[in-house]
């Protein structure tokens, strides 16, 4: 394939986008994602940096995705470019990567391989573009990027990404002793210990889209963030309440005069939107005005007692409500602090049908420690209840514990006893409930590096030298000696937690 043939769709894309920047600036930042472009633009956080470097007055910045077609672009020789302008990502001052999860470390060995560059951090020298990685991993683990980053940023960069910019006009022995000293910044090889996660002042609050385009999986959506945190105390989960100050609320009125009248569908994105304290109030106001409304991380307690909301949502042009079960039985949810019940999810089934929605789907988590087969047997009775109000289906995902969380160092359940139980929900739910689980394999893999130290960040980069199939990982990580750290007891089927085990913690 020609380089012309695989640029097109890149100028394809950048024509059917609104809100795109271009700037003529000193230092030039390829912000980079390792995921294809459709998954990136649909990231608020990466989004939102790209604004801020082009506030910055000496900054600017191009975005570069990992290709849909890797081995097109390999075999054709046609080194990383930029969206904006097509240039060379190799270029650029500085490489910035926003990664969201464990299983996008492959996405950043590629884009660098394809820009030219030596992977390892080791291995370059300052000709070479400073290479930065930021983005949601660094709350919970981000220790396995460090042989590949010369800087990790951790956690809300907003203000961060201002420091760094100001640092790229510095040489590079100086930038690297700029930020060293930095809090949020943490340069291996270099820092001597991981600094806490860094907290944007709220007045840079809210998050929101720059960019619009067609090309997303959520096509055309102006997305904005009412509110940042959590105010819930969800033992798996690295966005609760001790992070960041818990949750940090924004103003209705400033979120809609933050909203471009032309946009005809609106996101709400955050991890505990429906707990806004005026959610309803903001949700109203975009429905009346015509517009499509979605909102992240309905939350089943909220629905029930804001029933208003529902109907909102269904008249916004919502066909299919989705929230959250977690676990599969009420034992479970209450050993999660996850504050939702069966009369809720029952009641929020009823909701939806009387507001008009097709169907409903609830996220479920399997292979939780100390669960059992009589817990997947409550949720067989569950579904078949709802199964008599409202069609159903489940998002099922593998349980994999983060660190940074009360769960941390829990263990995972066996592959094939994972497979084992969604069967075994699958033959029970036949007729009642469509079922769609994601993989055991890749859940572990991605527990394997969620627990990992930088051994699991070099057995990554074995594995993806290999070819990357499972079986690849699995050798990996055996050769690399990466083992899954000390599980947490569970005993009568509850588990405990205790303080967690002393390790380079990223402190919140």
């Amino acid at each position: 394939m020609s380089r012309w043939a695989l640029l097109e769709p890149l100028r394809a894309r950048l024509l059917d986008e609104q809100g795109t920047l271009h700037k003529q600036a000193e230092t030039r930042i390829a912000l980079c994602y390792p995921s294809p472009y459709h998954v990136g633009m649909s990231s608020l956080g990466f989004q939102t940096i790209y604004r801020e470097i082009h506030q910055h007055p000496k900054a600017t910045a191009e975005r570069a995705f990992l290709p849909d077609e890797v081995a097109a672009w390999r075999e054709a020789r046609v080194p990383l470019c930029t969206y904006e302008t097509q240039s060379e990502v190799s270029q650029f001052d500085c490489l910035a990567f926003s990664v969201s999860y464990e299983l996008e470390l492959t996405g950043l060995f590629e884009m660098l391989d394809l820009a030219g560059l030596p992977l390892r951090r080791e291995e370059r020298s300052p000709r070479h573009p400073l290479v930065v990685c930021g983005g949601p991993l660094t709350f919970s683990n981000p220790v396995p990027l460090a042989p590949y980053a010369d800087v990790i940023v951790l956690g809300e960069a907003e203000e961060l990404i201002h420091v760094l910019c100001d640092a790229l006009s510095l040489p590079r022995r100086e930038q690297l002793a700029h930020l060293s000293h930095h809090p949020g910044f943490y340069l291996p090889g270099l820092s001597a210990q991981w600094p806490q996660v860094a907290k944007a002042d709220d007045d840079r609050l809210p998050a929101r889209s720059q960019i619009l385009t067609p090309h997303t999986e959520l096509r055309s959506m102006f997305l904005i963030e009412p509110e940042r945190g959590c105010s819930r105390g969800c033992t798996y989960c690295v966005m609760r309440r001790t992070t960041n100050g818990g949750m940090r609320t924004v103003a209705p009125e400033r979120v809609l005069e933050l909203i471009p009248g032309s946009a005809a569908k609106v996101g709400l994105v955050g991890a505990a939107v429906t707990d806004h304290p005026r959610i309803v109030d903001l949700v109203r106001t975009l429905v009346q005005d015509g517009r499509q409304v979605g909102i992240s991380s309905l939350r089943a307690d909220r629905l029930c007692a804001r029933p208003e909301l529902v109907s909102l949502l269904a008249q916004s042009g919502a066909r299919t409500l989705t929230t959250a079960a977690d676990g599969a039985s009420e034992r479970l949810r209450t050993a999660l602090d996850r504050k939702t019940n069966a009369a809720q999810l029952l009641k929020t089934a009823e909701l939806a049908r009387e507001a008009g929605f097709a169907r409903l789907k609830l996220y479920l988590m399997l292979g939780l420690p100390g669960e059992e087969d009589q817990d997947l047997d409550e949720l067989v009775l569950l579904a078949g209840e709802i199964s008599r109000i409202l069609p159903l289906s489940f998002g099922l995902a593998p349980f994999v514990a983060k660190r940074n969380t009360p769960m941390d160092g829990a263990p995972f359940t066996p592959i094939e006893e994972t497979e084992r139980r969604v069967a075994y929900l699958r033959a029970k739910l036949h007729g009642r409930a469509e079922i769609r689980p994601t993989s055991p394999r890749w859940a572990w893999v991605e527990y394997m590096l969620a627990q990992g130290d930088e051994s699991a960040g070099l057995a990554a980069e074995d594995a993806w030298r290999a070819g990357g199939s499972f079986a690849a990982w699995k050798r990996a990580f055996r050769e690399r000696g990466v083992r899954p750290r000390a599980a947490r007891r569970v005993q009568d089927g509850r588990l405990r937690l205790p303080h967690l085990a002393e390790w380079p913690v990223v402190a919140q």
